[in-house]
């Protein structure tokens, strides 16, 4: 407990409320996006594949469970991977796992009772874009907040320190092994590579967002720097 309250030490209780609810509004941001790119039926980002096929095989288990349930993964890697070198700030990993999961849990109810899945493509394709939006604003701000932690980016981070490979090139791979574990097991539960034939996971709708979030940041980073300046340059450092 002590070791704790040393990472918390040097901050005000205000400057704590600003950090964790513009991460949490990110996280919650990435959760909309989560949910919007499974209503498009279009395919999702590769960090839900997982996941979400294994919803599709195992019903009875949410998509927000089998989230944190790989994200506690990612973190037992981690600690293998870095071993001492694992920071107790890195145990934050684990709450946001289980908010980010019943995040996510929320999202995909809110969406379920608005609407059947898209059908007309035009309508997915928009979607899709939407998510890509909505994905990339949640990923600046959980950033920004410098509080939660998302273990699938903290691994990415990991992997691409102990390679000495950009991180931009290590995302790219981690998700593309993300995508093909989940073609396999999709595959081996319904014989087919994008989903169980009536919900898609794997599509074009996985590149748009794999690949356009990226690039949608790029627009909506300095804006979002600009917009929370005033709050962010007051942030005491406390990374090391």
């Amino acid at each position: 407990m002590y070791a704790l309250l040393r990472i918390f030490a040097p901050m005000k209780v205000k400057e704590l409320c600003y950090r964790y609810g513009i991460s949490t509004v990110g996280l919650v941001l990435i959760a909309l996006g989560v949910g919007i790119s499974i209503k498009s039926n279009l395919g999702i980002a590769p960090p839900s594949c997982p996941p979400t096929i294994l919803n599709l095989r195992f019903e009875t288990i949410s998509v927000g469970t089998f989230t944190w349930m790989m994200h506690l993964l990612f973190i037992l890697t981690q600690i293998l991977i870095i071993g001492k070198r694992f920071k107790l700030k890195y145990l934050m990993q684990i709450p946001a796992a289980f908010v980010f999961g019943y995040m996510c849990d929320g999202a995909i109810w809110l969406f379920d009772s608005i609407h059947a899945p898209a059908t007309s493509y035009p309508v997915q394709v928009l979607l899709s874009l939407a998510a890509v939006v909505i994905t990339a604003v949640g990923i600046k701000l959980e950033v920004m907040g410098r509080s939660w932690i998302l273990a699938g980016d903290m691994l990415t981070a990991i992997l691409a320190d102990e390679s000495k490979k950009p991180f931009g090139t290590v995302k790219v791979l981690f998700d593309v092994a993300l995508v093909a574990v989940t073609a396999l097991m999709a595959w081996a539960f319904f014989g087919l590579l994008t989903g169980n034939g009536s919900t898609v996971v794997i599509r074009e709708g996985t590149i748009i967002l794999a690949i356009l979030t990226g690039l949608c940041m790029r627009v909506t980073d300095p804006l979002l720097d600009k917009l929370f300046h005033p709050i962010t340059s007051t942030f005491t450092p406390h990374d090391a």
